[in-house]
């Protein structure tokens, strides 16, 4: 099986979690990504020691990656890079802005030493404007970008429980960098593109910015959807807890009809349209929660299921653990092999493998 990125080289000289998002991917399409880590290593491989007393960070994103030991400072190291970068088609690097340039390697630099190549740098906040020098971390642009605000319960804004703004600039990362070899594969050009990760957030961020612009603040809703009813947590009679989402008129017949047992509710004007459900969502919830506290758990997802409504459980880490529909992945680290989920994407008639983690070389 040929994978889709098989023969190319990718440079990554990158730390956490956002390059080394996007690279993992790359490594998993075939490429062949050689990381730059300096001589004490990426600090990610310290975060914790929950992987077979490995960093679960480094062990899921480095996978099927190669290391090089390189101190930047110095210019045989810097010789090293360059030698790797006249052949490369890729580099991705997450250094803070203007790093790689003081170093010597600036995107003229680049151009000169590869026409070909393609450079991918993250940073925080980009590369130019009153905080482009600033250090980034992901729960410091949650708080920067205005998303805490949006999470968590009405009385405190709260941390997304993942590193999402990483994640979400590792993935943009990896779309912008596969569209730019799609490019290159027409014109023979690379590309140099920039990704902060405060534009990803921002442009995440749309809807909400949109309605508070027009007068429409969100609020913190918890697991209630701010524009939509009904479309949050309720109780059933054994303490389990369901989450429905209705997402028109035609479903809250659906559930008016199969689980609140009361047609004409379907078609009553404080509830017909979604519009008026959410004015009036104390009552719209009081009705759903009502008829929720008298069934099972089981019982409920008969009835939903029958209704054609979206419903889903309110699970935790060990509940996922256990899901019917978790997919793993086995990977070989320096410490045997670890199992966690599987990439997402799936490509018919094929079965992707994954390289090992690589361990620190010894210098």
């Amino acid at each position: 099986m040929v994978l889709p990125l098989e023969g190319l080289t990718v440079v990554a000289i990158e730390q956490a979690v956002a390059a080394p998002f996007a690279t993992s991917r790359l490594a998993d399409a075939g490429a062949r990504v050689i990381r730059i880590e300096r001589p004490e290593g990426d600090f990610a491989r310290g975060y914790d020691r929950a992987a077979k007393g490995q960093s679960s960070y480094f062990v899921w994103l480095n996978r099927g990656k190669e290391v090089v030991i390189a101190d930047l400072t110095k210019e045989a190291d810097r010789q090293v890079l360059r030698d790797l970068l006249r052949t490369a088609d890729v580099l991705v690097q997450n250094l803070k802005p203007g790093a790689l340039g003081r170093l010597g390697f600036t995107a003229e630099e680049l151009a000169r030493l590869n026409p070909r190549l393609i450079s991918c740098a993250i940073s925080g906040y980009g590369d130019s404007g009153p905080m482009a020098s600033r250090k980034a971390y992901d729960l410091l642009i949650q708080a920067e970008s205005g998303l805490a605000s949006l999470t968590g319960g009405p009385e405190a804004p709260a941390r997304v429980g993942i590193s999402v703004v990483d994640i979400a600039t590792g993935a943009t990362a990896h779309a912008a960098i596969l569209e730019a070899l799609i490019r290159r594969g027409l014109t023979g050009q690379g590309s140099a593109i920039t990704i902060s990760m405060f534009d990803v957030m921002a442009d995440w961020l749309t809807v909400p910015l949109l309605n508070a612009e027009a007068g429409q603040v969100p609020r913190r809703n918890g697991l209630r959807h701010p524009s939509i009813a009904p479309y949050g947590v309720f109780e059933c009679r054994c303490g389990g807890q369901i989450l429905l989402s209705v997402q028109n008129d035609r479903e809250w017949r659906n559930l008016a009809r199969e689980l609140l047992g009361d047609a004409a509710l379907g078609q009553d004007a404080r509830f017909a349209t979604n519009l008026a459900r959410v004015e009036n969502r104390a009552g719209t919830d009081r009705q759903v929660a009502l008829a929720l506290a008298a069934l099972s758990a089981e019982e409920a997802a008969e009835v939903l299921a029958r209704a054609d409504v979206a419903f889903a459980g309110v699970n935790d880490m060990a509940a996922l653990s256990r899901h019917p529909h978790l997919r793993r992945i086995t990977v070989e680290t320096p410490a045997g092999p670890v199992s966690y989920p599987a990439p997402a994407p799936r490509v018919t008639g094929e079965e992707r493998r994954y390289g090992p983690v690589p361990a620190l070389p010894v210098r």
